[in-house]
């Protein structure tokens, strides 16, 4: 399934044109996808208006629009949920329900002649998703998105995180969830502290809690929770690979220029006969087989996630690039650069055949 990146709207509380100058910067770095709440209504007119010139305006930018809709705004509104039409009215492409009901309900939802997505809450890890499809729901029409939490502490952990998601994905129904921007200042609440999915993201890069999602293969969507996202992490999350696993790496002072060529290989990937020590990336060993690289940097225990890559005392393993599971030592691998402490999570993702590249940090 495709892959995208979004951000997060809230009319609500907004400048229209920060809006609009917002969702113009995310357009020209490949954005598609916009999370937008409507979570109060004092003036239907009002609120129709602004809420349709602002989906308006995405619209024409190319993004898909889901409205997260308050249970209380129907009533406010004065429709029901058999009758989607207000909010197809306003230009929007799905809603996302924010309480569930018997299962039928929300198959029959999936049918609405407006041809809106129903997006579903991911983040309760019970059969709701399987009670909806046990109702021969329309399932291309059928979404599902994690929540974001606003206080510290209050996320997801990641085992309950990777069990949500897995009843989504085993049905291959679209999958999306939060990540937070270290320099946003609101969302749709009064408390801030950040708005991911994830606990384990809270206080990292936003790029970083892009490339772990992804990296999982459980989410097809990531969303920039709160608002507004610097033009640095915009530009950023835009340049992550959403298909290929991307490593950062600090090189050691002493790193050849090969030795750089040889990380900035294009087509990493692990050996199929995978071994417990090391993630072995065997190709660029034939590529630059003739090519010297002199010891150094090789007396120390290499740790986990430390990238080395075989000395011209290695024999036909020479230029042989490795990233390091399991400490040992061995005099000939030099030591080249290390993997930050915070991206070492990643490794895990790294299976036998496993794509990966390796993005330098300095």
């Amino acid at each position: 399934m495709k892959r995208e990146i979004g951000i997060s709207v809230y009319p609500d509380h907004s400048d229209p044109k920060k809006d609009r100058e917002y969702i113009k910067k995310a357009a020209e770095l490949g954005y598609t996808r916009i999370f937008m709440s409507m979570l109060e209504v004092k003036d239907k007119e009002k609120v129709s208006q602004k809420f349709s010139e602002i989906i308006g305006y995405a619209k024409d930018k190319g993004f898909e629009v889901i409205l997260d809709i308050a249970p209380a705004i129907f009533d406010k509104l004065g429709i029901s949920y058999d009758d989607l039409s207000f909010f197809a009215k306003l230009g929007a492409d799905g809603i996302r329900l924010d309480e569930g009901f018997d299962g039928n309900k929300e198959a029959m939802l999936s049918y609405n002649p407006e041809g809106l997505a129903i997006e579903l809450n991911m983040s309760n890890n019970v059969a709701y998703l399987e009670n909806i499809l046990s109702y021969e729901a329309n399932e291309p029409f059928i979404y599902g998105c994690h929540n974001f939490y606003p206080q510290e502490g209050s996320a997801l952990p990641y085992e309950f995180f990777v069990s949500c998601s897995q009843r989504f994905k085993r049905h291959g129904i679209k999958t999306a969830a939060f990540v937070t921007s270290q320099s946003a200042k609101f969302g749709p609440w009064d408390v801030n502290d950040g708005l991911p999915t994830l606990e384990m993201h809270r206080h990292l890069p936003l790029e970083l809690q892009a490339r772990h999602l992804f990296a999982t293969g459980l989410i097809d969507t990531v969303i920039i929770g709160n608002a507004y996202a610097s033009e640095e992490e915009l530009k950023q999350l835009a340049a992550v690979d959403r298909y290929k696993l991307s490593l950062g790496i600090e090189f050691v002072p002493q790193a050849t220029e090969l030795e750089k060529k040889i990380v900035a290989y294009p087509k990493h990937f692990r050996r199929g006969d995978i071994t417990a020590s090391a993630i072995r990336s065997t190709m660029v060993r034939v590529k630059y087989a003739e090519q010297a690289n002199p010891a150094h940097d090789n007396t120390k225990e290499f740790q986990r996630g430390d990238v080395v890559i075989g000395n011209d005392d290695f024999g036909k393993y020479k230029n042989e690039l490795q990233i390091v599971l399991e400490p040992h030592s061995d005099p000939r691998k030099n030591l080249v650069g290390k993997i930050p402490p915070e991206e070492l999570m990643l490794l895990d993702f790294v299976k036998p055949w496993t794509k990966f590249k390796f993005v330098p940090k300095n």
